[in-house]
């Protein structure tokens, strides 16, 4: 983390508020002080109007007083960074807040243990890609990495089923759901979850994986203490239309069989090359790209919306990510089927959904409309 992070200011308790800033701000039930950037002033009021506006906001209440919201600001601003902070993340002016050290001081439970194993498992497996190499490996990895990321995570996970984006048949949302499911990141009930929780409170003290407790905290390390999300938000109640069906709980119960017997499968067509760039290679490289979306786009890029957080457009994100890297827009608009809302916004989960679309598979496709953009616009 080092590396990413400027050298540190002196330390002062970095839940304060420095004499300098108090009399110019109203006291806050909150760590952090109240936002005061020029471009964050009424983000609370945009996201107020983004979430009453979203048709999906699976129970989810915030109050809303006189236009007003009632949530503190957690968003690192340049008057937060003189006072709290642990140092800028490099290259940005996102402030890490309190950094969360998951790895030391705490008790482990059996599920932060397995999740570790598994990502190392995963990682030592990339190791023998060098000496393991040939060209029906290396496009079954190329294969898998389309239907496991695109069209089990971005396409399944995250817009159809987080965000109820599109309507597909059953058939083909459990199809495109099991293949989520072996791109070994969780089953989608826990996986729909998180996400949903993220939108709810993100970038401030209860989101998930925030990069103001650290990047690497928002990249990977937020996912070895299973227990910080039930602490934060409370016990899951947000994925209650997923829970009533007996499939995805189902995966659910069974989720780690569903990895193991693809990796016997692969074995069984080409032996352990097939292990190594089908399992391993594979699926460091969509564990690392979805990674970045919660990172890399909350702290590097640009901002096109007033969505008051630190999402960001980041065009790199967004080709290795299948359109997912288009953060900003998705933030403003999370209920769209598109992330890449310009001509030149590559995302290549919007064209699957098109075409879908357009052979009759997807329908009630959601789009932002001229008013919503209005309403987000940071000319408002």
């Amino acid at each position: 983390m080092a590396a990413l992070l400027a050298p540190p200011p002196t330390k002062v308790n970095p839940f304060s508020i420095s004499a300098h800033h108090r009399p110019n701000i109203k006291p806050a039930k909150s760590h952090f002080p109240i936002i005061t950037h020029k471009h964050q002033e009424s983000v609370y009021d945009a996201r107020n109007i983004r979430i009453t506006q979203n048709p999906l906001n699976y129970g989810f209440k915030r109050k809303i007083g006189n236009g007003k919201s009632t949530i503190a600001a957690s968003i690192p601003t340049p008057e937060c960074g003189k006072d709290p902070s642990f140092g800028r993340i490099l290259l940005s002016d996102v402030v890490v807040k309190r950094r969360r050290n998951v790895y030391w001081g705490r008790k482990w439970n059996s599920l932060d243990v397995a999740t570790v194993g598994v990502v190392v498992a995963m990682h030592l497996l990339c190791l023998f890609a060098p000496f393991t190499f040939n060209w029906g490996a290396l496009w079954v990895a190329f294969g898998l990495y389309i239907i496991t990321g695109l069209l089990g995570i971005t396409l399944s996970f995250h817009r159809h089923l987080s965000h109820r984006s599109f309507k597909i048949p059953k058939w083909l949302e459990y199809f495109f759901a099991y293949c989520g499911v072996q791109a070994l990141q969780g089953n989608p009930i826990d996986w729909v979850s998180t996400h949903r929780y993220h939108h709810q409170f993100c970038d401030s003290e209860k989101d998930p994986h925030s990069p103001i407790e650290g990047f690497w905290f928002s990249h990977m390390s937020w996912l070895f203490d299973t227990n910080s999300i039930v602490n934060k938000c409370g016990k899951s109640n947000n994925v209650g239309d997923l829970e009533k069906q007996s499939f995805y709980k189902f995966l659910q119960s069974t989720y780690i069989i569903h990895p193991i017997a693809l990796g016997a499968l692969l074995y069984a067509l080409g032996g352990f090359p097939y292990i190594v760039w089908g399992m391993g290679v594979r699926i460091v490289w969509v564990y690392h790209i979805t990674w970045l979306v919660n990172s890399a786009c909350h702290v590097w890029g640009k901002q096109a919306w007033n969505t008051g957080d630190l999402s960001k457009n980041n065009w790199w994100v967004g080709v290795l990510a299948f359109g997912e890297g288009w953060h900003n827009n998705h933030h403003a608009f999370e209920y769209s089927a598109r992330h890449g809302l310009k001509w030149w916004q590559i995302d290549v989960t919007w064209y699957v959904i098109r075409f879908l679309e357009a052979i009759g598979l997807a329908t009630d496709v959601k789009l932002p409309t001229s008013a919503q953009k209005q309403k987000m616009a940071f000319n408002n």
